[in-house]
């Protein structure tokens, strides 16, 4: 039996859930999921961005509890470092934080007008200005990230970045963002991965809605 339980919200709507997982299926941890139900206040406060601290996901491993994906990454990382959940140089690993940092920080504009919906296609979607200056600057990294180091992954191989990132290219493809070659071809990939067609499969799954989120844009 796992001695990790990971506890998360919605699988189509939540982007911050998806990181968490991510993230702990990347380093290999064997966890158990605990869902929260749609109708909990806490969970709708989330998807609506209207919680100011977030505690899912949460990460309870061996009676330690980690909430906050950033922490949990960090966490993550000193238990499974064989994982290498960051790159092995210096330089790339604090690239790899700072462009973790600013998902986890900033996009306010782009997390507010493209909310993360699985289920959801809406093909030329029109994205207001503000939105587009947070796609143009994730894009940015995206480039200068596979430029460098080569791809297929941000860093190359894959780290707590590409679990960052993951729910942005799920947006991406939700709303028919046009992307250039390379952040097109990273996106696809990060699609593909088995561990995005699980969860996939489990946000088709779901029988509850969010009503707010599946609006008519």
């Amino acid at each position: 039996m796992p001695d990790a339980t990971l506890t998360i919200s919605s699988k189509n709507y939540s982007s911050w859930s998806l990181r968490g997982w991510l993230l702990c299926k990347f380093a290999g941890l064997a966890f158990e999921e605990t869902i929260i139900p749609s109708d909990d206040p806490a969970m709708r406060a989330e998807l609506l961005l209207l919680s100011p601290s977030f505690l899912v996901p949460r990460l309870t491993h061996k009676s330690i509890a980690v909430w906050d994906t950033i922490a949990i990454a960090e966490y993550l990382n000193d238990v499974k470092p064989r994982a290498h959940l960051l790159p092995p140089s210096r330089a790339a690993a604090a690239h790899c934080r700072s462009i973790s940092g600013e998902m986890h920080g900033g996009f306010g504009n782009l997390r507010s007008a493209l909310p993360m919906n699985l289920k959801g296609h809406h093909p030329g979607f029109k994205v207001w200005p503000g939105a587009q200056a947070d796609i143009d600057r994730i894009t940015t990294i995206w480039d200068e990230c596979l430029s460098t180091y080569g791809g297929p992954f941000l860093f190359g191989e894959r780290t707590i970045a590409d679990a960052m990132y993951a729910p942005v290219a799920t947006r991406f493809r939700t709303y028919d963002v046009k992307l250039d070659a390379a952040c097109t071809g990273y996106m696809e990939h990060i699609l593909s991965l088995p561990e995005m067609i699980e969860w996939t499969a489990g946000a088709y799954a779901e029988p509850d809605e969010v009503e707010e989120l599946d609006a008519e844009f």
